[in-house]
């Protein structure tokens, strides 16, 4: 009986296990766990922490990129899914983990090229050892660092002078027009288009290049020559004054814009400035040259700068049109390029203006004054932190600015201080702009990526343009000399074209101009050459006209005066 008792207890305890089974009464056994997502924590570049949605700066080319995760990684979803490339394309690399696998230690195969953009980048193929995938695809993004290996052999510091302004002198000498002689507008646009202003610069550069050897007198004569019968003889010209543009061929107005289809008094400026340098360079007693004086002196006693007072205001305007009269109504008020311009109509005999135009007109009754202080330099004249330099340029390729002041400023302080306060704005790169430093500096107009700026402390977009610090030998030598040597040797091989300099890049776009302009070329020959001889100084300030315009009629003072 107790066996059969037993045998029962135990069928029942069995049947008991076996209703518990059927009739779910605890439910099923336990689920298998859900994957863990895998999310990255942290990026680095080396040791320094990576920015994600901004572009990272200044990345060794041989980078230890570490990407770390919440979770261990599975190894074998690593290769397919986490990369470096540059433009899209893979470059070689190999994978370390460290951690406990949640580091992805990332090394490139070979070192990275210099100013380059690459990108690191991790697929939803990525899982982590618990099945999870990463959630969405990242991406980050860098910048290498600049190669500072000379791009060129080194040579001496006047060997290099020499080479810059002989190879950027090729862009009026090689690329000038074949009927005008006149410097295209740029070097990247329409082969017809030539520029007033920028051809008064070229003009400059002549002297220039046949001091240094690199044409000779007769050739810069010829071409002179050339230049001075087209302006005379074929040029349109409106009061005297000529446009914005011409045709090179033909010698019509290419219109600037709309209703700046006529005369652009500041851009005559130019050209006269440039005239009456040659004027006084080529000085012999040869029929050609003699000739060519008299020519040059036709073209400047027919402009008709009082004219362009519209009536008898005590101010000059910019423009006049045929067919728009004085529409854009744009005053020529300071401070600003156009110093020269109200210098040169002083100093007509012909259509002189007298000094209360200058004073209300440009001086603005003094308005134009500033004084405060920037960067430690105190400003005479202009807008807070001086603007774009140009402004310290264009008045000053041929008016010497050491020693010359009037009521409102000394100009040797002025063009200083301006130049240098745009040197420390550089040098301290208050919006932290990738490659700005005391060696790469200058801010002035120039192209910019998808366009045209007037680059300058207040409107800075992170494009340096070589023509700024370039032309500021005369004001800032070592500094310009530091950003010369920069430009050429470190740069040389981005920036370096057959005209010299490219207009303009930016190391933080990795941009560089395929353009030369002409305004921006013919300042880098003529101030270089100021700072090197004072040559074109001295040339215009020569002039008779000149030195009674500035000293009788304006008030001016300086040496040469």
């Amino acid at each position: 009986m107790r066996l059969i008792r037993e045998g029962l207890v135990i069928v029942s305890a069995g049947a008991i296990l076996a209703s518990c089974g059927k009739g779910g009464d605890n439910g099923p056994g336990p689920s298998p766990l859900p994957p863990v997502p895998i999310a990255l924590t942290v990026a680095k570049f080396d040791n320094t922490v990576a920015l994600t949605g901004f572009t990272n700066y200044n990345i060794r080319p041989n980078p230890a990129i570490r990407l770390s995760f919440n979770n261990a990684v599975d190894r074998s979803t690593v290769a397919t899914a986490i990369s470096v490339k540059e433009s899209g394309i893979p470059v070689s690399a190999g994978f370390a983990y460290e951690n406990g696998d949640s580091t992805v230690l990332l090394s490139p195969s070979a070192a990275l090229k210099a100013l380059a953009k690459y990108t690191v980048t991790a697929t939803t193929a990525l899982k982590s050892v618990k099945g999870g995938a990463l959630s969405t695809d990242l991406g980050i993004t860098f910048v290498t660092q600049i190669d500072s290996t000379d791009k060129f052999p080194v040579i001496a510091d006047n060997a290099l002078l020499d080479l810059v302004q002989q190879q950027t002198f090729k862009y009026f000498w090689d690329y000038g027009h074949p009927v005008s002689g006149l410097a295209r507008e740029r070097s990247n646009s329409g082969p017809e288009t030539v520029t007033t202003g920028g051809s008064g610069f070229g003009i400059m550069a002549i002297p220039v290049a046949i001091n240094r050897g690199f044409i000779s007198r007769s050739q810069g004569l010829a071409r002179m020559q050339t230049i001075v019968s087209f302006l005379k003889n074929t040029a349109q010209k409106f009061h005297g004054a000529f446009p914005h543009w011409l045709n090179g061929s033909t010698g019509v107005v290419i219109p600037f814009s709309t209703k700046d289809d006529g005369a652009d008094l500041v851009e005559t400026s130019y050209l006269m400035a440039g005239l009456l340098t040659a004027r006084q360079y080529f000085d012999g007693a040869t029929a050609g040259e003699v000739n060519l004086r008299s020519d040059i002196n036709t073209l400047w006693n027919a402009v008709e700068w009082n004219w362009f007072r519209q009536g008898s205001q005590n101010v000059l305007y910019w423009h006049w049109s045929p067919n728009y009269a004085w529409q854009m109504n744009h005053k020529i008020e300071g401070w600003n390029e156009c110093l020269i311009t109200y210098i040169l109509a002083a100093s007509s005999t012909t259509f002189g203006i007298p000094q209360i135009v200058y004073k209300e007109g440009f001086a603005r009754n003094g308005a134009m004054q500033n004084g405060n202080t920037y960067y430690g330099y105190q400003l005479p004249l202009g807008s807070a932190n001086g603007g774009p330099l140009f402004f310290a340029h264009y008045s000053f390729l041929g008016i010497n600015p050491n020693g010359l002041s009037d009521t409102y400023a000394n100009y040797q302080t002025q063009v200083t201080n301006h130049t240098k306060i745009n040197y420390e704005y550089c040098r301290a790169n208050p919006r932290a702009y990738f490659g700005y430093s005391n060696l790469c500096w200058g801010l002035t107009a120039s192209d910019i990526p998808f366009g045209y700026n007037a680059n300058e402390p207040n409107n800075d977009v992170g494009v340096i343009a070589p023509t700024a610090a370039l032309s500021s030998f005369p004001y800032t030598p070592t500094e310009s000399m530091n950003a010369l040597k920069f430009f050429y040797y470190k740069l040389g091989d981005k920036i370096w074209k057959q005209y010299g300099f490219a207009d303009a890049f930016s190391l933080k776009d990795l941009w560089y101009a395929d353009s030369h302009l002409a305004i921006d070329q013919g300042p880098i020959i003529v101030m270089i050459e100021n700072h090197r001889s004072g040559l074109v100084w001295n040339l215009l300030t020569s002039c008779p006209e000149i030195k009674n315009g500035m000293k009788n009629v304006l008030g001016f003072s300086a040496p040469y005066l």
